[in-house]
């Protein structure tokens, strides 16, 4: 008699750095006899390395499902709120039922009331160590990217397209000589000083040649 494997679904996300966008979180079950060469931390893969796997990660998992949380939900609950609601809606989306949960990092999200039945714990890096993981970061990531191309379109003049809502120069430079965008997250620092609830830090800088010199 054939034993039953576990289903481990890993889960991790995507996009709580940036000043603009949703948080994407997506949930992966690995098949154990359809394996797949060259998962990784998707931070560690090129943008032709992700773009090649993601197709691959779905045809061949048992199981996947990608959620997000939006700029609105980031802003009430904060992002680390966000990110476990985004995590617990991949996880409901699953269309099999895991025996067991695996998330990135060092908290779980709350998964109780979710009445999965099923184990879980956190792991510290687990994008780089365990599979299921590192197909989902893949997952968060491609998906959370083409999002964001698709807000460009919508929102021209900020380069979402190439830095995906990071906290980049140019970014921040679009955020001095526009208004920000419906798509930019109210609570972080830097669009509150677009916004004039926070003093810019560049204009607190001491002018050249003021000061006491030694």
């Amino acid at each position: 008699m054939t034993r039953p494997f576990r289903r481990i679904a890993g889960v991790d996300e995507a996009g709580r750095g940036p000043l603009a966008g949703p948080v994407v979180a997506a949930a992966v079950i690995l098949h154990p006899r359809r394996r797949i060469a060259g998962l990784a931390d998707s931070k560690a893969l090129t943008p032709l390395q992700r773009a090649r796997l993601a197709p691959i990660i779905r045809a061949r998992a048992l199981a996947w499902a990608v959620a997000w949380a939006d700029r609105d939900e980031i802003d009430t609950l904060n992002i680390l709120g966000a990110t476990f609601l985004a995590m617990r809606r991949a996880l409901l989306r699953l269309p099999v039922c895991p025996t067991h949960v695996k998330v990135d990092g060092n908290q779980l999200p709350p998964l109780a009331d979710l009445s999965l039945g099923c184990t879980a714990e956190a792991i510290i890096e687990g994008d780089a160590r365990i599979a299921a993981i590192s197909a989902a970061s893949i997952l968060a990531k491609t998906h959370r990217d083409a999002m964001m191309e698709a807000l460009d379109c919508c929102y021209p003049g900020f380069e979402l397209a190439a830095h995906k809502g990071y906290c980049t120069p140019v970014h921040l430079e679009a955020l001095r000589t526009r208004d920000p965008s419906p798509q930019h997250r109210r609570s972080f620092s830097p669009v509150r000083v677009a916004l004039g609830e926070l003093p810019d830090p560049q204009c607190e800088l001491p002018l050249a040649g003021t000061g006491t010199e030694s």
